[in-house]
């Protein structure tokens, strides 16, 4: 009966591509229209075919996790490009659909995320070993998109290119104070006071990343200029030049949306200028997958534009600029599992075989989320006047920069 009900259920799915499923029993069958890149699913038990049948999105990265899923040569990526690709076309089955409805309506109970509930959210999944975080992102730490302006930039140089951009939206000074929201292992705050001579505050809920970015601060010589508290951004008080958020807004919660923007609005001074960074997803408002809440993200939640806009408006902030960034994310993430896969043994001395298939899994399928579901990254500029910012958008472009953006153009 489940091989039965599994089959109509990856018939009605699997449109595009070429996907084999093995069952338990040893019947093969392939679904999709024979496209692309073929990909195969062995499933080993009758205990994890009912489960996927059931809650595909959970029982998934759960049965790759236990082995009770397989793939032809490994290819995971192969598998979740198809399964994505038509998730991401409309293509599910009707007990989807209907989880689909019932997540949406308990959204809002999974994302409330009170200063205390949010630091036990973060140390989930930020408290890991910093050891971890060493074998995959690049020298600066940066554990957010990075920005490819060629095809073949390294991961060091897109993570570079991504501080200097966002540093020109915030039209740094020196001198000015900088506010970092969820500042991470510190790579934001440090460059901005190392190469722009900015005073700057990060906070962080991460006893980790606290931890080490303070360290950072006092071995490059500039704890005179960055401080890095270990606090909830709801509790700073001060008023500042400018503010950049780079990944954090993804664990606010939308019952938390407009709280967050009236905090922004009310420590800016009347000429500040913000910079929020967040993954944005180009479609309706949705749900987060319950195997990202159970095993990576507690708390977390990809924001449709429009939801974000309608909080920003609410708190009488001006949206000076508002940028999409594409694949970048995808090739970012493409970047660290190679190279999380290249450490596979260090990062399993660290944990274990489980830990280390999760995180794979979920490497994988972001990134093949970024690609073919209907993600990507916004970047929103935010004022309390319209005027603290130029008119148009030529501050941030060298010319060498204009003049390559012409010739594409001809």
């Amino acid at each position: 009966m489940w091989e039965s009900l599994f089959d109509r259920m990856a018939r009605t799915v699997v449109q595009q591509g070429a996907l084999t499923v093995t069952y338990p029993s040893g019947m093969s069958k392939t679904y999709g229209d024979g496209s692309g890149e073929p990909a195969s699913l062995r499933i080993h038990d009758q205990r994890s075919l009912r489960r996927i049948l059931l809650n595909p999105e959970l029982a998934l990265g759960e049965s790759y996790m236990d082995g009770g899923i397989s793939f032809a040569e490994d290819d995971l990526r192969g598998f979740l490009a198809i399964a994505l690709r038509n998730i991401g076309l409309g293509r599910k089955a009707a007990l989807q659909i209907w989880l689909g409805r019932f997540r949406r309506i308990i959204r809002t109970a999974r994302q409330w995320n009170p200063v205390g509930t949010a630091q036990r959210n973060v140390a989930h999944h930020y408290d890991l070993s910093g050891k971890l975080y060493d074998l995959f992102l690049d020298a600066d730490k940066q554990y957010s998109c990075a920005y490819f302006r060629t095809p073949g930039d390294t991961l060091d140089a897109a993570q570079a290119q991504k501080k200097a951009h966002i540093a020109g939206k915030l039209l740094i000074e020196p001198g000015m104070r900088v506010l970092d929201i969820g500042c991470g292992w510190g790579g934001m705050a440090l460059t901005l006071a190392r190469d722009y001579g900015a005073q700057v505050v990060g906070v962080t809920l991460s006893e980790e990343q606290h931890k080490i970015a303070t360290a950072r601060a006092e071995a490059e010589g500039l704890s005179d200029r960055v401080e890095f508290r270990l606090a909830d951004y709801r509790t700073v008080t001060e008023s500042f030049d400018r503010i950049v958020s780079v990944g954090m807004f993804e664990h606010v919660g939308v019952p938390h949306y407009r709280e967050y923007f009236s905090n922004v609005r009310e420590r800016l001074t009347e000429d500040g200028v913000a910079l929020i960074h967040t993954i944005g997803r180009t479609s309706p408002p949705g749900y987060t997958s319950p195997w990202i809440l159970k095993y990576i993200f507690p708390g977390g939640y990809i924001p449709s534009m429009s939801e974000v806009m309608k909080a920003m408006e609410r708190e009488r902030l001006y949206i000076t600029d508002v940028e999409v960034w594409r694949l970048h994310y995808a090739k970012t993430l493409r970047h660290w599992e190679q190279r999380f896969s290249a450490n596979h043994d260090r990062v399993a001395e660290l944990y274990d075989e489980r830990f280390c298939r999760m995180w794979r899994y979920y490497l994988i399928a972001a990134e093949m989320t970024f690609r073919h579901n209907n993600q990507c990254v916004f970047q929103f500029q935010l004022a309390r006047r319209q005027e603290a910012v130029p008119l148009t958008r030529d501050y941030l472009y060298a010319p060498e920069d204009t003049d390559r953006m012409h010739h594409a153009a001809e």
